[in-house]
C-alpha cells in the first residue's frame, strides 16, 4: 500500500506547491510571472504526464512492472530538482514538464501492479484507498507552503524553491519501500517466465500460512493462457476499438470528465482565493487541508460499496451527484453568494464525492483490459483524457481568472459538471460489473 500509493502523493503534492505558490511566482522577487502563464505552466506539467505514460506505459508492458517503479522515480527526482532552481518562465515550465512525465509514467506501473497484486474481492477498495493517498500528499503540500510561504520565516524568494527541494527529498526515502515490490506474477506468465512467477506466489502463500497458522487448501480449478510477450500497436487498437468498443467509450468520457473537472478547479484554487477573495498566499494552505481532507476521506469511505453494491450503480452515482453539486458551486460562485469559508466548504462536499468518482476511473480502465496490454491502456486512456479534459482547464482557467469575471469562470465549471454528468450517464449504459471478479474473468479472449 505504501510502496504503491507513495506515486499518488507525489502528484498530489506536485499539484499542490504549484497552485500554492502560485501567486507568490507573481511576485517581482521570485519568477515574476502572469496568472496566464502561471496556468500555463499547469499546463505544461500535465503534457508532461501525457507523454511521459505514453512512453512508459509502453515500457512497461514490454520490461515489466518493477523496471520502471526506479526509472520513472528518478525522473521525477531530477526535474523537481531542477524546478526548485528554475530562473525564468521557460526553465519553470521545462521543468514542470519533465516532473510530469515522471508522474504519468509512474501512473502505468502502479495502476497495472495494483490490479494484478489485489484479491478480486477487494480490488476496488483497496484501488480507491491508495489513490487516496494522492490528497494525503496535498494535505503535505499544504502544510509545507503554511510554513515555507511565510514571509516571517523565509522570504518567499527562498521558500517556494524549499517547497519543491522538499518533495525531492521525499522522494529518496520511497526507494526503500518499492526495493520490497514484486514483480507482477500475471506479467511473468504472458512473458514464460514461470519458474519467477510462481516463486513469488509460492512465497506469498508461505507468507500468508504463517501468518493463519494453517495450510491453504489446494487448487481446484485452472485456466489456461497464452505466452504473448510483447504486443504490437495493430492488437491494442483492434482490442479497444473492435474487441471492447463499449468498454473503450466508457474509458474516455470518464478520464476526461474526472480530469477536466479536477484541473479545472485545483491548478487555480490558489489564484481564485487570492483574486476573489483576497486571502494572502501565505494563509491558502489552511484552506487546502480540509479540501484535502474531504477528497482523501471519500474514496475511503465510499470504496467498499464498489465491492458491495457494484462498479456500475457506485460509478454512476458519483459521478452524477459529483456534477450536480458543481454546477451549484460554481452557481453560487457566480453569483458572489460565497466567502472564502462557504466555498470551501462547497469544494469539500463536491470533492468528497469526485473524489472517489475519479479513483474509479483508473479503477475502470485497469480491470477490463488484458495484461499483456494493461499498461498501455491505462497510458492511453490517461493521455486522452488528459488531454482533452484537463491541458486546457489550467490555462483556461488562467486566463478567465485574470479577466476578473466571476461568470466568466464559473463557465469553466459548468463545463466540468457537465462532462461528470455525462460520465454518469455512460457509467450506466456501459459499466461492468467487475466486482468480486478476476481479471482474467474479465478478459476471457485474452487468457
Amino acid at each position: 500500500m505504501i510502496g504503491l500509493g507513495i506515486t499518488w502523493l507525489l502528484d498530489g503534492l506536485e499539484v499542490t506547491l504549484v497552485g500554492a505558490v502560485g501567486p507568490i511566482l507573481t511576485q517581482p522577487d521570485t519568477l515574476h510571472l502572469s496568472e496566464s502563464q502561471i496556468g500555463a505552466a499547469g499546463s505544461a506539467y500535465l503534457i508532461g504526464a501525457v507523454v511521459g505514460s505514453l512512453v512508459f506505459g509502453r515500457l512497461t508492458d514490454r520490461l515489466g512492472r518493477k523496471h520502471l517503479f526506479f526509472t520513472t522515480l528518478g525522473v521525477y527526482l531530477a526535474a523537481t530538482i531542477g524546478t526548485a532552481l528554475s530562473f525564468n518562465f521557460f526553465s519553470f515550465s521545462f521543468f514542470r514538464a519533465l516532473t510530469g512525465a515522471g508522474i504519468g509514467g509512474e501512473y502505468s506501473a502502479i495502476s497495472s501492479a495494483v490490479d494484478e497484486l489485489t484479491p478480486a474481492r477487494l480490488r476496488g477498495r483497496i484501488n480507491l484507498a491508495i489513490n487516496s493517498t494522492y490528497w494525503l500528499g496535498t494535505g503535505l503540500g499544504a502544510l509545507m507552503s503554511i510554513i515555507l510561504l511565510d514571509s516571517t520565516w523565509l522570504p518567499h524568494s527562498l521558500g517556494w524553491r524549499l517547497c519543491f527541494a522538499l518533495g525531492a527529498g521525499l522522494s529518496t526515502f520511497i526507494l526503500f519501500f518499492r526495493r520490497q515490490l514484486p514483480e507482477s506474477p500475471r506479467w511473468l506468465l504472458h512473458h514464460g517466465r514461470v519458474r519467477h512467477a510462481d516463486a513469488i506466489v509460492s512465497s506469498i502463500e508461505k507468507k500468508v500460512q504463517t501468518a493463519i497458522g494453517a495450510t491453504l487448501p489446494p487448487e481446484d480449478r485452472t485456466i489456461q493462457i497464452r505466452i504473448k510477450g510483447f504486443t504490437t500497436f495493430q492488437e491494442i487498437a483492434h482490442t479497444l476499438f473492435k474487441v471492447y468498443p463499449r468498454r473503450t467509450f466508457l474509458g474516455l468520457s470518464l478520464m476526461i470528465a474526472q480530469a477536466f473537472a479536477y484541473n479545472a478547479v485545483f491548478f487555480t484554487y490558489a489564484l481564485i482565493l487570492d483574486r476573489f477573495y483576497g486571502v494572502p498566499p501565505a494563509q491558502v494552505g489552511w484552506y487546502l487541508l480540509p479540501f484535502a481532507a474531504g477528497n482523501f476521506c471519500g474514496p475511503l469511505l465510499l470504496g467498499h460499496w464498489f465491492d458491495t453494491l457494484g462498479r456500475r450503480l457506485m460509478i454512476t452515482l458519483t459521478y452524477g451527484i459529483a456534477g450536480l453539486l458543481l454546477l451549484m458551486a460554481g452557481f453560487g460562485f457566480a453569483e458572489g453568494w460565497l466567502t472564502a469559508f462557504s466555498q470551501t466548504v462547497l469544494w469539500c462536499a463536491v470533492f468528497f464525492v469526485a473524489s472517489a468518482a475519479a479513483s474509479s476511473a483508473y479503477l475502470t480502465v485497469g480491470e477490463l483490459f488484458p495484461v499483456q496490454m494493461r499498461a498501455m491502456a491505462i497510458a492511453l486512456f490517461y493521455s486522452v483524457g488528459t488531454s482533452i479534459g484537463g491541458i486546457a482547464a489550467p490555462a483556461l482557467l488562467g486566463f478567465l481568472i485574470e479577466s476578473g469575471n466571476r461568470w466568466r469562470v464559473a463557465s469553466a465549471y459548468f463545463l466540468g459538471a457537465f462532462l461528470l454528468i455525462l460520465g454518469a450517464i455512460s457509467a450506466a449504459l456501459f459499466a461492468v460489473p467487475a466486482e468480486g471478479k478476476s481479471l482474467e474473468h474479465l478478459s476471457p479472449h485474452f487468457r
